[in-house]
């Protein structure tokens, strides 16, 4: 499966859209505004660049895309203000893989530069925008181009499936019954992951540049805790329901596994050290609590994971058979599984470039 072709989330597909269902995903910006405030003012203060050039690493579309931007242009327009500085150009680079919507978010922009205004009431420097269509596990901007890169809520995401999980028999993701040797691949991909990550960024950032990256994680070295893969379980359990009924193949099921991980602080903390070009201001976990999100938290969780993944499940499965896994998995959410405590673990770390 090659996911740079697949991997999108959902457009306007009924009620299961991305944009109406990423009320965890804003939650999860929303925790980490205090860091990025706190970012954004010590480069602006460190460079004052006269152009300023931020790269959001896998914007997707809908609400939550323009946010953080929106943010960082009026955290430094004020800074601008109490400094007498004269507002900066902005140069603004928008990075999905190339099935994003970006026409959406283009659609949107001479909105969003309006409201922008009224908000600020005051003249601002001139914004430009470009979507950069591309995996970010690769070079997608020129040399010492950028001066903030954010990501939130798209770094859990592998490039590819690990290698060597063909033994994970049953299950779509990693669980108490997966053989070790599973375990292991999904660490080591993440690990070739995100150290190339890092040494793309570190030839694209400025010397003394800032990049935040919120990502969902766990909040200890157990690999099994429940927390962001606690969902895999459940709809591992609708898709195995349907093999032992015949209506999937076992070796359709036997040969699916969700491209994630979801790494600890140390991990997370450990490949920053190794890789070397960045030194750490702050890394951060946070939690959100499923329940505090939504009344009817099944529902929620079915809507939310479909807006994400269903793509990725039509692609192996086929359209059919995806819509009658997610009819099972809301049934098996509102019988009562679901109803301990949810909880999504966020870690965000804040990064300065190294000279």
């Amino acid at each position: 499966m090659d996911l740079t072709q697949v991997l999108h989330m959902n457009g306007d597909v009924e009620e299961a859209s991305y944009a109406d269902n990423s009320l965890i995903q804003r939650e999860a910006i929303s925790l980490a505004t205090s860091s990025r405030v706190k970012a954004i003012t010590n480069l602006y203060c460190s460079l004052s660049p006269r152009s300023f050039a931020i790269a959001d690493l896998g914007c997707s579309s809908g609400p939550n895309t323009l946010l953080v931007t929106s943010e960082i242009i009026k955290v430094v327009e004020k800074l601008c203000q109490e400094l007498n500085h004269q507002s900066p150009e902005y140069k603004v680079f928008l990075n999905d893989l190339s099935g994003n919507d970006f026409n959406s978010i283009f659609k949107s922009l001479d909105t969003f530069k309006e409201k922008l205004r009224d908000e600020i009431k005051i003249e601002i420097g001139p914004c430009y925008f470009s979507g950069v269509p591309g995996s970010f596990y690769g070079r997608i901007f020129p040399n010492k181009s950028l001066h903030f890169v954010h990501s939130s809520y798209s770094l859990h995401w592998l490039s590819k499936v690990p290698r060597g999980v063909d033994n994970n028999k049953g299950n779509i993701y990693i669980t108490n019954t997966s053989p070790s040797n599973v375990l292991e691949a999904y660490y080591e991909q993440f690990h070739i992951d995100f150290s190339l990550f890092l040494k793309c960024r570190a030839q694209e950032i400025v010397e003394g540049g800032c990049m935040i990256l919120t990502l969902l994680g766990r909040e200890n070295e157990n690999l099994l805790s429940k927390g962001s893969s606690y969902g895999w379980e459940l709809l591992s359990k609708a898709i195995n329901d349907m093999v032992i009924q015949g209506i999937i193949e076992e070796e359709k099921l036997n040969t699916f596994n969700i491209p994630n991980y979801y790494p600890s602080p140390s991990e997370v903390k450990l490949e920053v050290l190794s890789e070397g070009s960045f030194s750490i201001n702050q890394l951060e976990v946070s939690e959100v609590i499923g329940h505090a999100l939504e009344s009817d938290m099944s529902e929620s969780m079915v809507k939310s994971t479909r807006a994400v993944f269903e793509p990725l499940l039509i692609s192996h499965f086929g359209e059919s058979v995806t819509k009658e896994i997610f009819e099972r998995f809301r049934k098996i959410l509102k019988a009562g599984i679901s109803k301990e405590r949810t909880k999504i673990t966020n870690l965000t770390i804040t990064l300065t470039r190294k000279p």
